[in-house]
């Protein structure tokens, strides 16, 4: 069943959800505290309640308007939330692949393939032609990993989820619903990620990713999917060089 909420209702749904799950997160602790910070890039101790928070958020506002496209984000934020859990020093896919050639099954290698697999399983709903679908899923994975490259430095992912979905919020329809609902996650979430009190994780940011894929695939036919599936492979490609220009960029 398709949704006929305005965007800005769901873009406020998705923010309220994200800001109460970081909430009882945090006064909560699950497993205790511990468990539930980091160290980021300038030493400084910061929680990772708003990964989950966010990703749940998003997810629960994009299932109001397509089942599929909330089933991917939620799969992008459990796959991501392993990796942060489990995951290891190796970056970029070429360490993960090799790694599984020699009989070893990473962290990263698990979000690869599960995220991927989701991401298919969502085009499937979301499109009818086989090659749509084959596009959308690509839009999905790749987009939730173009997130997670730029999250290099308080609000990174969060500013390019806003600078992305911004556009097609604007639009009617499913396609403006589903980049409200991950604009409002990454709005509510962006004030205390870039004081750097929290951070998105990979759970986070492969889950808004994934929302913003999946506003993508339900606002583009075929040809707007090749485009965008393009620009997202070419992206992982050069990785490492996005990841540094997100370093660069002063917020």
């Amino acid at each position: 069943m398709i949704s006929t909420t305005r965007p800005s209702r769901t873009f406020l749904l998705a923010a309220a959800l994200t800001r109460a799950g970081q909430a009882l997160l945090r006064a909560r602790a699950p497993g205790g505290r511990e468990r539930w910070e980091r160290t980021n890039h300038a030493g400084r101790a910061v929680g990772l309640y708003a990964g989950p928070a966010a990703a749940l958020g998003a997810a629960l506002a994009a299932a109001r308007v397509r089942p599929g496209a909330g089933l991917a984000v939620l799969a992008a934020g459990a796959c991501g939330a392993y990796d942060d859990v489990a995951g290891d020093h190796r970056r970029g896919f070429r360490a993960h692949l090799g790694a599984l050639r020699d009989g070893e099954v990473t962290s990263g290698a698990v979000k690869l393939f599960g995220i991927s697999a989701a991401a298919l399983a969502a085009g499937a709903l979301l499109k009818e032609h086989p090659f749509d679908r084959l596009l959308a899923g690509a839009a999905i994975a790749g987009t939730a990993h173009l997130v997670n490259l730029v999250d290099v430095r308080p609000g990174r992912a969060a500013g390019v989820v806003l600078l992305l979905g911004a556009p097609a919020a604007a639009r009617a329809g499913a396609a403006g619903q589903l980049a409200a609902g991950a604009l409002g996650a990454a709005a509510a979430v962006l004030p205390e990620d870039l004081a750097e009190r929290t951070m998105l994780g990979d759970t986070g940011a492969h889950a808004l990713g994934a929302a913003l894929g999946a506003a993508v695939v339900a606002g583009n036919r075929r040809s707007g999917l090749l485009a965008h599936a393009v620009a997202v492979v070419v992206a992982a490609r050069y990785g490492d060089r996005v990841s540094a220009w997100a370093r660069a960029v002063r917020v």
